[in-house]
């Protein structure tokens, strides 16, 4: 029989890590991070990352696993999850995966579109365009081919933004279509997708509060003391919501209140693009995280057991 694991999804701010935990404290389960910035290294207020009571009370995997300038993607993602299963498992303990970045649950529960090997010449000129035109002509340009995979992109996702055009150059059909050929049918696992969700004014309000509390928390220190240590604001994870904006705020380039109101803004927009994702996926189960808790607890139970 196929192992069976919970995950748990939804936009930023909808409360899922609470709920991770009130799930693994009652079925026995340990949790699997599948969000992209909590695995690295001092980066803590602005990714949001558990408690360290939370990782006290219940064991968490895939945080704190690499430096900010290390690398990181879907595959290696996938590689560390499955292995962090296999010891939950040996343990006889249950697995909770819980995160929003939504390739890298779907690298996990079946596996990745190759695609064709880089093209150094073509990876080199799409960069050059990149450094002289901006990122953002290369994301409209994006759209323009494929607007599917465009909309779950970041604006300023520079490494998928490039490897999209890279593919659909070289292949002559777009990312999300390779995507959709391969499926992703074959998994390893049964899952129980479960999916958080809220009203969209409430959500935005928990997200504005919540951009609020990091800054109040300490994430311009945060930012400046990542910088002391050499890790400039053109690494993938600095360029992330809260702490890009943080970095130029310190650089000058913004004032606290506009770093902050943007910040808000595009964690809005994140959140968007989240739920976009994750409503194109298949046999995943909407519950709003507190009217709903009784039933998802139940439904939790009904299919581990």
């Amino acid at each position: 029989m196929k192992p069976r694991i919970v995950v748990i999804v939804g936009p930023t701010g909808v409360r899922k890590s609470d709920l991770a935990l009130e799930i693994a404290l009652q079925a026995a389960g340990e949790i699997v991070n599948a969000d992209s910035q909590q695995v690295y290294r001092h980066m803590d207020i602005g990714t949001g990352k558990p408690s360290p009571e939370a990782r006290r009370a219940v064991p968490h995997h895939l945080i704190d696993v690499v430096d900010p300038d290390d690398e990181f993607n879907a595959a290696l993602f996938r590689e560390a999850a499955l292995a962090a299963v296999r010891q939950i498992r040996a343990r006889n303990k249950n697995v909770i995966v819980c995160g929003g970045t939504g390739l890298y649950l779907r690298a996990l529960l079946g596996g990745l579109f190759a695609g064709p090997a880089k093209d150094e010449a073509l990876r080199s000129r799409l960069e050059g365009e990149a450094a002289r035109s901006g990122i953002g002509e290369l994301y409209r340009r994006l759209k323009a081919v494929d607007p599917e995979l465009a909309r779950a992109l970041h604006p300023n996702d520079r490494q998928r933004i490039i490897r999209a055009l890279e593919v659909v150059t070289l292949t002559g059909k777009k990312m999300s279509a390779w995507q959709k050929e391969h499926g992703f049918k074959e998994s390893w696992c049964e899952a129980l997708k479960i999916g958080l969700d809220r009203e969209r004014r409430e959500l935005y309000e928990r997200i504005n509060r919540r951009c609020e509390a990091m800054f109040s928390r300490g994430l311009i220190d945060e930012v400046g003391r990542l910088m002391q240590r050499g890790y400039g604001l053109e690494l993938k994870p600095m360029q992330s919501i809260g702490y890009r904006h943080a970095g130029l705020y310190l650089r000058g380039e913004l004032s606290l209140d506009e770093a902050l109101e943007l910040m808000k803004r595009d964690t809005r927009h994140l959140a968007k693009r989240q739920l976009t994702w994750f409503r194109a996926e298949r046999d995943i189960r909407w519950f709003h995280p507190e009217r709903d808790a009784g039933e998802i607890l139940k439904s939790v139970k009904a299919f581990l057991q």
